[in-house]
């Protein structure tokens, strides 16, 4: 049985890696990380729905609170305001950016993968259409790659797979309805848990993805009118 580490937020994103690891023939250990973001307690529901539906062969929820105690981001500091209607500038690092938080869950990753005996870690980053984060690109995930195979068992290795990394959210959108992907079950939003605010960063991009792909978004929003008009 061959198996494979996805890492899942709860988001489109993570969850289409996910399907598209299962169609692989792969058999998924899901991982999701509680790091003290805003919408940790409604990313965990989509996590643990996500899993239900994909038949997951193992998951594991980790709590990585010391990501909330380094701070200086507007995901975990509620001192910190989540920007509305504005989508990052290219070059820009973006205030919701969390330092390094990919190169820690990789790490995590890693070890799980060891231990699992995993072939595969599936990671939704992007660049074509995502936020500007540093930790998001090729050349990082390739260098964390090296890192984790360096750094384990001579007789392992095990392989990063981004099969997002040069999509766009239209085409997010339209790849996962075309493999039934729930994207219902799937949360985006950096503030809101019971309806998404439909003007942050993560929520604009999602709603983008959708008109462009000429699709509904059947979550709900508080505000998302003024970009889609």
């Amino acid at each position: 049985m061959k198996k494979a580490l996805c890492i899942l937020s709860g988001g489109m994103d993570s969850t289409l890696c996910a399907y598209l690891a299962k169609k692989e023939g792969y058999e998924i250990v899901a991982i999701h990380f509680n790091y003290g973001q805003r919408t940790q307690k409604k990313e965990k529901e989509c996590f643990d729905a996500i899993c239900k539906e994909l038949q997951v062969y193992k998951s594991y929820s980790l709590d990585m609170d010391f990501l909330k105690v380094i701070g200086g981001n507007a995901l975990v500091d509620t001192n910190l305001a989540v920007p509305k209607n504005e989508l990052g500038k290219v070059g820009e690092v973006p205030i919701t950016y969390v330092p390094f938080r990919n190169g820690v869950f990789l790490s995590i990753a890693g070890s799980i993968a060891e231990k699992e005996e995993c072939e595969r870690i599936y990671i939704g980053v992007i660049e074509a259409d995502g936020s500007g984060y540093p930790d998001c690109t090729g050349d990082f995930i390739k260098k964390a790659q090296e890192f984790i195979n360096k750094g384990t068992k001579e007789c392992y290795s095990v392989e990063i797979c981004t099969p997002l990394l040069k999509m766009k959210k239209v085409d997010i959108v339209k790849k996962s309805l075309e493999l039934g992907v729930p994207l219902e079950l799937t949360w985006s939003c950096y503030e809101g848990e019971d309806e998404a605010c439909g003007e942050c960063d993560s929520c604009l991009l999602r709603l983008r993805g959708f008109r462009e792909a000429q699709k509904e978004d059947k979550i709900p929003y508080k505000n998302s009118l003024n970009f889609l008009m």
